[in-house]
């Protein structure tokens, strides 16, 4: 499963059920883990912070590109991976 570090307020916003998309910029680290995986389904880990105790979620997504919403941290014109948040599947308990 791949685990992705974001931001504590684009972890809320995805906790509460509020932002549907996660972004990942179109370079090399990151076309070789979602290159191939784009139109499909996958769980990754979600991760507020780096550290194996920070908080985390599990959620199921859909791997697309195309360009992002500002109000979900994308800049405007500029395209991404993108990771359709289908369902939060698991918020680990917090330690």
């Amino acid at each position: 499963m791949l685990t992705f570090p974001i931001k504590k307020q684009w972890f809320d916003m995805i906790k509460s059920g509020e932002k549907k998309e996660e972004y990942r910029e179109l370079k090399p680290f990151y076309i070789s883990r979602l290159g191939a995986l784009q139109g499909q389904i996958i769980d990754v880990c979600l991760r507020n912070g780096y550290s194996s105790s920070s908080p985390s979620l599990i959620a199921s997504c859909e791997v697309t590109t195309g360009a992002g919403l500002k109000a979900w941290g994308a800049i405007p014109g500029k395209y991404y991976f993108v990771l359709k948040i289908l369902s939060v599947k698991r918020v680990p308990k917090e330690v």
